[in-house]
């Protein structure tokens, strides 16, 4: 049952790094250590991935929009970077996906050393990104940013919220997260749909989630129902 704490608190959490690589062919890497405050002009994952393994963080690694999507396999991480101009599938795309599977709760940042107009970044914004980074910038900023969101994000749900969750309304909210439909849930349950959306309703405002996309995604993130 529910111990109201986040999967990745007690272990390394996990940062995607979703970027096209920054080092041109022939040129050497920059070391993440030797970098001055003025900022990485076009950092690749390298430097990124080391950037954040050095803060405690563990990070998985993606050079276009087709790994990425193979890493939407690999289970909710503690947030995403995103190159907005990824190949195959763009970094848009992938927010969308992230969106649709995790809910309002993942942090999404996105860096980019060509999409750096005003309208690349509400564009980025407005899709559901939380923060958009444009290249150059400093490290520590970026870090600090990426920190601030994991923690908020990793702000527990209060027990009293989750204690008010009936047992048929954890069932319905474990077969949501199963991926079935009200139709299903109603056939499944013996109950009508016009019940299985009032439960539903009941869940969403107990949880203080718009979705059901985000009380599943915030159930999983607090142990609401078994993985």
């Amino acid at each position: 049952m529910a111990s109201g704490r986040s999967p990745s608190q007690g272990l390394l959490q996990r940062i995607d790094l979703w970027v096209r690589s920054g080092v041109s062919q022939g040129r050497e890497q920059q070391d993440c250590g030797d970098v001055g405050r003025s900022g990485w002009r076009d950092p690749d994952r390298r430097q990124l991935a080391a950037l954040f393994e050095r803060a405690g963080f563990r990070t998985t690694q993606a050079s276009n929009g087709l790994e990425a999507l193979e890493l939407l396999r690999a289970g909710r991480p503690a947030a995403a970077i995103l190159d907005p101009a990824l190949t195959g599938v763009t970094g848009y795309e992938i927010c969308c996906a992230l969106r649709d599977r995790y809910g309002d709760s993942m942090p999404i940042i996105f860096v980019s050393a060509s999409r750096t107009e005003s309208y690349d970044r509400v564009g980025g914004l407005l899709l559901g990104g939380d923060d958009y980074v444009p290249k150059p910038f400093a490290p520590d900023e970026l870090l600090a940013r990426v920190r601030r969101l994991v923690q908020r994000a990793d702000a527990p749900v209060p027990r009293a919220v989750e204690s008010r969750l009936t047992k048929r309304e954890l069932e319905v909210l474990g077969l949501l997260a199963d991926g079935l439909t009200q139709a299903e849930i109603a056939s499944k349950l013996v109950i009508s749909q016009k019940t299985v959306g009032s439960h539903i309703e009941r869940i969403l405002s107990k949880l203080g989630v718009r979705s059901r996309t985000q009380a599943v995604a915030l159930a999983f993130r607090e142990d609401l129902i078994p993985v």
